[in-house]
């Protein structure tokens, strides 16, 4: 009887969540990759035909998708590492004994980019990038500079979404690799400084082994993020100018609710989330030898 009981309390509790899982993950993957092997195209009559690979392939050969993939990876390339960087200096900086005020008061500033959602920053960059009544260009024009179209010209663009992408996720990297910088052992720590003065020693020989998992976390999340970039380049330019900032995910929206294509824009998706578990394998393979 008892037992009985166990179980209806434990499918009580996970039956929700369980239900929850499979109503906003599981269904509408498996409804994607179905799709992805049909033409379905909201502005024909006759809408669902079943065409095998043939999405796949077309994605596969398509300039746009690699051009999009390119523009993705170069989006990371250039922003994830200056995230890493300024968000390690802080963590340091936060990590060290004292100032307590202080770091009370800055762990509170980090949350506010994190909790601003990506349109919102797209809009907030739009205004503040206007080449006429932008802060930006006022400030330019403090020191001299003539106003700068930043978001009507594709190398400003790409440049403003990298900038706007740090200024929204540095913070979020500062306090991951705080929470792995309380891993140390406090008395290794102590006992390391004793023996040198040099803050690169210990960090390099006493602290970075500790920080690989959350550095992993890092890399991860930041990946998967980047490849799903959407609200921000789109609220803030629309992809433009040209496609200086049709961002992979920004493609399949134009593919899915433009073009109206729904078979080749899940086909899109599908082999992004291929790419992002391969990426992710790859990441703890090099970095964490512990999981396999």
């Amino acid at each position: 009887m008892s037992t009985r009981v166990n179980r209806r309390t434990l499918l009580a509790f996970l039956g929700p969540s369980v239900f929850a899982l499979l109503a906003v993950g599981v269904v509408p993957l498996a409804y994607a990759v179905w799709k992805s092997f049909y033409y379905f195209n909201l502005t024909k009559l006759s809408r669902s035909e079943f065409i095998g690979l043939d999405n796949y392939a077309t994605v596969l050969t398509s300039g746009a998708f690699w051009g999009a993939m390119g523009r993705t990876a170069m989006l990371f390339i250039t922003a994830v590492p200056i995230q890493i960087a300024i968000g390690l200096c802080i963590a340091l900086v936060l990590h060290r004994p004292g100032l307590t005020l202080f770091k009370t008061l800055t762990r509170l500033a980090l949350v506010l980019p994190m909790a601003t959602t990506y349109a919102v920053v797209g809009l907030l960059a739009q205004v503040m990038m206007n080449q006429k009544y932008g802060v930006f260009n006022q400030m330019f024009g403090w020191i001299g500079i003539d106003p700068i179209n930043i978001i009507g010209d594709p190398t400003n663009a790409f440049i403003g979404v990298v900038f706007w992408d740090i200024w929204q996720w540095t913070p979020f990297v500062a306090l991951v690799l705080l929470a792995g910088l309380t891993t140390v052992p406090p008395e290794i720590e102590e006992a390391a400084r004793l023996e040198t003065k040099s803050n690169w020693i210990v960090l390099r020989h006493v602290q970075l082994p500790f920080l690989i998992p959350s550095l992993v976390a890092v890399l991860i999340l930041r990946t998967a993020d980047t490849l799903k970039l959407f609200d921000m380049p789109f609220t803030m330019t629309r992809g433009g100018p040209g496609n200086a900032t049709e961002f992979i995910a920004v493609l399949i929206e134009r593919i899915g609710n433009r073009q109206f294509d729904i078979g080749l824009a899940a086909a899109h998706a599908i082999i992004m989330l291929a790419i992002t578990v391969v990426l992710a394998r790859i990441y703890i393979s090099l970095f964490y030898k512990d999981v396999r």
